[in-house]
């Protein structure tokens, strides 16, 4: 099959599964908002593991997609490489002018490919990065000389935070010239405006007037939900009428419904699994929190800013760069439940503040974190790159 040439830039954007979450909302809004009079957009996806969920089915979206299901998060090494040579093929057959790549192992699939298939300009967008706190030393020793030798071979590489460049850069990981940071984007709207919707989750779940206490995040390792579930210990302590939502799934599920019970909390928090109304979550929870050992861009925590919920986290990878301690939300050590439940419970002992700390916030991640910003960011990156690239062709 020979691909047209219509005079449009093509772009094949490749990403490892479209699990619920940032990287899943930043391939999907790119590949459906570039210009479709000035770029041809392919986005090539992985299947999901049990338990992550897709992004698209539970937002009733449709994306056009290719998917290549031995792509996904599992390090399969002959898998891998039939999905190596069949990403080679397929562009040699789209023959794109630009390949970018979203997550680890697409990114390191993918970009093998592209220099197989001698594609003019490649691109990276690290959405955090599992080079620390994922795996052990031995095998994180493997995947840093990895991402080492595939960064010298990159035309560019974004992060969505610049904390996770100045990570990376400590890694070894490219050249501070080969970086560009580009925040996250998304749709706002509804969350700007998710005042509206206040009471209708309390009514659903029969909560009556009881604080609530918010995580949203996969029920995975890396999220640390047994530090929120600590902290919980803690809060109740002074505030015992406060209720804890836990939004997500993943493969800790039960672990963490057993550690519930044996914490002696079974009243006091509620597994409400992946929620698309995020309008409606937001929009009654008092306080949103995260105890990650390690971030990218923290895509909760910018919903919950945006609805004006005040936040607190613990101050790892990119948080940071989203959160201004004591001013747009709380920051924490990692791991330190006692700090967490501290935070916590300021921001519910003065409610006055709070509404403040949220207005901050929404402030904040709206002039930030727009979705039409990202999209305007990359179609002029994709642009400046191609005619760089063919500036030196004809030198």
């Amino acid at each position: 099959m020979v691909t047209p040439d219509d005079g449009r830039i093509r772009v094949l954007r490749i990403i490892a599964r479209l699990n619920i979450g940032g990287p899943a909302i930043h391939a999907t809004l790119l590949h459906e908002r570039l210009d479709p009079a000035r770029f041809a957009s392919t986005l090539i996806t992985g299947t999901e593991e049990a338990g992550e969920g897709n992004y698209l089915a539970l937002h009733g979206r449709s994306a056009r997609i290719e998917v290549m299901p031995d792509l996904g998060r599992e390090i399969r090494p002959l898998r891998d490489v039939a999905t190596l040579r069949r990403l080679a093929a397929r562009m040699r057959e789209l023959r794109p002018h630009v390949v970018h790549t979203h997550t680890a192992k697409a990114g390191a699939v993918g970009r093998a490919a592209a220099l197989l298939a001698g594609v003019p300009v490649i691109v990276h967008t690290f959405h955090g990065h599992v080079l620390r706190g994922y795996f052990s030393p031995a095998k994180t020793a493997v995947y840093r000389a990895i991402e080492r030798g595939l960064a010298r071979r990159t035309d560019r590489l974004l992060t969505v935070t610049p904390r996770v460049r100045d990570e990376l850069l400590a890694l070894g990981v490219g050249q501070p010239s080969q970086y560009t940071p580009v925040p996250l984007g998304f749709d706002l709207a509804p969350l700007l405006g998710a005042e509206a919707k206040r009471g209708e989750l309390r009514a659903e779940l029969r909560l009556g007037e009881a604080p609530l206490v918010g995580i949203v995040a996969r029920l995975v390792p890396i999220k640390a939900h047994e530090v929120f579930l600590a902290a919980a210990v803690r809060v109740r302590a002074t505030h015992p009428d406060v209720r804890f939502l836990i939004v997500g799934d993943g493969e800790l599920r039960s672990a963490l419904e057993q550690r519930v019970a044996t914490l002696g909390l079974g009243d006091a928090v509620r597994f409400l699994g992946w929620r698309a109304d995020l309008d409606r979550l937001y929009a009654d929870l008092d306080v949103v929190v995260l105890t990650s050992r390690n971030e990218g861009s923290p895509v909760a925590l910018i919903e919950a800013m945006a609805a004006g919920v005040p936040v607190v986290s613990t101050d790892v990878g990119g948080v940071a760069d989203v959160v201004r301690h004591g001013d747009t939300g709380w920051l924490a050590p990692m791991d330190d439940d006692a700090a967490i439940a501290a935070h916590v419970v300021t921001v519910l002992g003065d409610r006055a503040a709070a509404r403040a700390m949220g207005q901050r916030g929404r402030a904040a991640v709206a002039a930030t974190y727009d979705a039409g910003r990202l999209v305007r960011d990359i179609e002029t990156l994709y642009g400046d790159l191609l005619r760089a690239r063919s500036a030196t062709r004809t030198l």
